[in-house]
């Protein structure tokens, strides 16, 4: 039976308002959208994963500065040098951030970001980003991007939202505490803003396939938001996301990541070749992995682009090309995830800007790639070194440890002054027999041992 037209109007208005009231009182109550139900997947990623993503202790990390990278400056002259990231052991590559600059106040730095959903025209395009990825992955290395969750260049999209940026007075500023003039900072009392980034965020694992984030400036960021975005994008079904955070902040791990960086290890390492004791290493070791929950770690470094950029290159603070080398091998190989930064493994002495181009001369000192490449090609193929027990010996000169997994024994003897050092033993390796994976030999060892200038001996237990 039809009602009356009247009739059905009246209940027409009523029924509108009424879900308009409703509607309105929900907000009031829920001034902050939230997140979808957490137990439903989210079934808009269709294209499956990258299987072969490591687990965290296994990762070799390799950071690019695509400026830097070629002579182009552009993901295409990343793509092309994938063979020789990888024959370094790597199987996470970290891209420096790869979206559009802004232009308000810019110093032209990589880390001011007006569009958290483009490709920066000076590196290419989309359609290369997907091209990197997906050769990478076809050499068994996985891929992430930096994400600069902080703050925005002035003049990205989001700035007439007023509400989603710090404002003192009434007016948006820079993030607070830093001389950061060509950012503003972002306010994560927003709900909508926090939401809007994780979508973002999003975006680069269903578009590009990326595998996981570098999260810059972490430590400026509230751990809740951290948790409510890793927490968010582990819906996506059928992917293994590497969570990565610049920071010294122990709630990172509770909030989700996987690594932080070992800001305290590199400040000893430059203070043991300044002269301090080369005991002060481990000490630094235990004390990270003391606080670090299971299964969490440390990312290990002689440099990346902040360090080769504003403070040295590890030509610069370890003695030359032989002492970076000697740093680098006692970094990896104590512990913790290994970090290379596109550069070192070449030895570049002079400092590498990223706000400007200056581009890698990769057929510049050969020896020191090719003890990299050995160094490393040990590293990944020993089970003992990737996560064996250590046993410390070291003194004020030598860096003296090993590495023990199951019947795999390493030791590692490193020399890190610019003089001979003789050596005398503990009594745990005297009279034992060795080989020198370096180059194959037989190795006893006595009661001491006497080390060039920097030089490093890998011992495997016969």
């Amino acid at each position: 039976m039809k009602l009356p037209l009247i009739l059905f109007r009246n209940t027409l208005v009523i029924l509108v308002a009424a879900l308009l009231w409703t509607s309105s009182s929900c907000r009031k109550e829920n001034p902050d959208p939230v997140d979808p139900d957490p137990n439903v997947e989210d079934t808009s990623f269709i294209a499956p994963g990258f299987d072969m993503v490591p687990e965290t202790k296994d990762i070799v990390m390799y950071e690019v500065n695509i400026r830097a990278f070629s002579q182009a400056g552009n993901l295409q002259g990343v793509t092309d040098r994938l063979d020789s990231i990888r024959a370094l052991g790597v199987n996470v590559i970290w891209l420096m951030p790869i979206y559009p600059i802004g232009k308000i106040n810019s110093v032209n730095s990589p880390y001011s970001i007006a569009d958290y959903k483009g490709v920066n025209p000076e590196f290419g395009t989309i359609e290369d980003l997907r091209t990197l990825v997906s050769s990478a992955h076809s050499k068994g290395m996985a891929v992430i991007l930096d994400w600069v969750a902080n703050h925005t260049a002035w003049d990205h999209p989001w700035i007439v939202n007023k509400a989603w940026y710090t404002q003192v007075n009434g007016e948006i500023v820079h993030p607070p505490g830093t001389n950061w003039m060509d950012v503003a900072d972002l306010n994560f009392t927003n709900g909508e803003m926090k939401l809007e980034m994780i979508e973002d965020m999003k975006y680069w694992i269903k578009k590009a396939n990326v595998d996981g984030f570098r999260c810059d400036a972490a430590d400026y960021v509230p751990q809740s938001f951290w948790k409510q975005a890793i927490d968010s994008i582990k819906k996506i079904p059928n992917r293994n996301i590497i969570w990565f955070a610049e920071g010294e902040r122990n709630d990172h791990f509770s909030a989700g990541f996987h690594m932080v960086f070992s800001w305290d290890f590199y400040s000893k390492l430059k203070s043991v070749y300044s002269g301090q004791s080369a005991a002060l290493l481990f000490a630094s070791h235990q004390s990270e992995y003391t606080n670090a929950p299971a299964g969490k770690h440390y990312l290990r470094f002689t440099t990346n682009h902040d360090e080769s950029a504003w403070d040295a290159t590890p030509v610069q603070l370890f003695g030359g090309q032989n002492g970076s080398i000697t740093a680098f091998v006692v970094m990896a190989y104590m512990g913790g995830v290994p970090l290379i930064y596109g550069s070192q493994e070449v030895g570049r002495a002079t400092p590498l800007p990223f706000f400007t181009r200056s581009a890698i001369q990769w057929n510049q000192n050969p020896a020191t790639l090719q003890a990299y490449k050995e160094i490393m090609k040990i590293y990944t193929e020993s089970p003992a070194l990737r996560g064996g027990t250590i046993q410390n010996y070291s003194n004020t000169d030598i860096v003296n440890f090993s590495r023990k997994q199951g019947t795999e024994e390493i030791v590692l003897i490193a020399n890190v002054r610019n003089r001979v050092v003789s050596y005398s033993l503990p009594e745990a390796l005297k009279n034992t027999e060795w080989t020198n994976l370096r180059n194959g030999q037989n190795v006893t060892l006595t009661s001491t041992v006497s080390l060039g200038n920097f030089e490093y001996q890998i011992l495997k237990k016969k």
